[in-house]
């Protein structure tokens, strides 16, 4: 009798604190709607294009046929993964993905903070918000318009070549050739979106404290040592946070760049996973191929994204 008294009233307690919890989430929403209503609209896509469409990922292990759909497809297991791991041109496709991701982090990553730190050191704040704005203007072109930008100006009427013709050398045909086609790629990535990149690390420049700059002019810092000693370990965590969601998205290049950029001369050193993805899933119908192939970009991904959180975890910061 006396364990039945306390399972009743645990239970009670339980219902207490339930009803408790119900109400105070109730009243917040009451006293913070018009928050509520600002964020709908984030929950919704990220609901909408995120989290359904993963149920979709179930066809990776299917012989999935459009007309018979996800419920009536037979069940394969995994002979799609076995497929693309026996398939030669995959890990051709891998690797150039995997060398593009990495001159990509290497180089792009660091951009935006040099050009951070670059916007910092700037006095007037006319000329600062002038070249502010002239960095941020390429991120709003689409890659369709970049893409062309890159063609005109790598031409060989274009302005690279006409500089090169001044100083007596032939023209260079750079979009046609493989040795440049990933420079180009990491080159054009950075133009298009280092000046973007600054705007979370100028956020966190601007959190500084002013008297730390202060005191170091005191203690006879120049500007070097101020920035080695105050201004990148105040950037440090804001880095290493962007670095885990970059590290995250490591395979996932995007398709727009690389399509727009490719031509049949650089499919060799250029042609990547989405690119072959949207070849082989949405031109030849393998559906159920590239949507495994999908599932492996994910999987490489979280694995990349917990061994750097965890080694991230040691300096005492990480995303969980």
């Amino acid at each position: 009798m006396a364990e039945l008294s306390e399972q009743a009233e645990l239970e009670q307690a339980y219902a207490g604190s339930s009803v408790k919890i119900r109400n105070r989430f109730a009243q917040n929403i009451r006293k913070h709607w018009m928050l509520y209503v600002m964020i709908m609209p984030g929950i919704l896509f990220y609901i909408v294009f995120k989290y359904v469409p993963l149920a979709g990922s179930i066809i990776a292990f299917q012989d999935y046929q459009i007309f018979k759909g996800i419920l009536n497809s037979p069940w394969v297991g995994l002979d799609n993964f076995k497929f693309i791991f026996t398939y030669q041109d995959f890990y051709h496709v891998l690797r150039n993905t995997a060398l593009i991701a990495l001159y990509q982090l290497a180089i792009g990553f660091p951009a935006p903070i040099l050009l951070a730190l670059l916007f910092n050191e700037v006095r007037l704040m006319l000329a600062k918000r002038v070249l502010q704005s002239l960095f941020y203007l390429p991120h709003f072109l689409s890659w369709v318009v970049v893409g062309g930008i890159v063609f005109e100006v790598l031409a060989t009427g274009g302005i690279v070549n006409t500089v090169r013709g001044w100083f007596g050398f032939e023209p260079v045909l750079y979009m046609q050739q493989e040795r440049y086609f990933r420079s180009i790629v990491v080159i054009s990535s950075i133009w298009k979106e280092v000046g973007w990149g600054t705007i979370i690390y100028l956020a966190a420049l601007s959190g500084i404290d002013p008297t730390q700059y202060e005191a170091a002019v005191v203690d006879g810092a120049n500007r070097w040592k101020q920035t080695l000693y105050i201004t990148l370990p105040a950037l440090f965590p804001t880095a290493l946070i962007l670095f885990l969601l970059n590290i995250g998205n490591f395979l996932e290049l995007g398709f727009d760049q690389i399509y727009n950029l490719l031509t049949p001369m650089t499919y060799s050193v250029g042609d990547i996973i989405e690119t072959y993805v949207y070849r082989s899933g949405v031109l030849q119908g393998q559906y159920s191929v590239t949507t495994a192939i999908g599932v492996f970009q994910s999987v490489i991904g979280f694995i990349l994204l917990w061994i750097f959180n965890r080694l991230a975890k040691k300096s005492g910061e990480g995303l969980w």
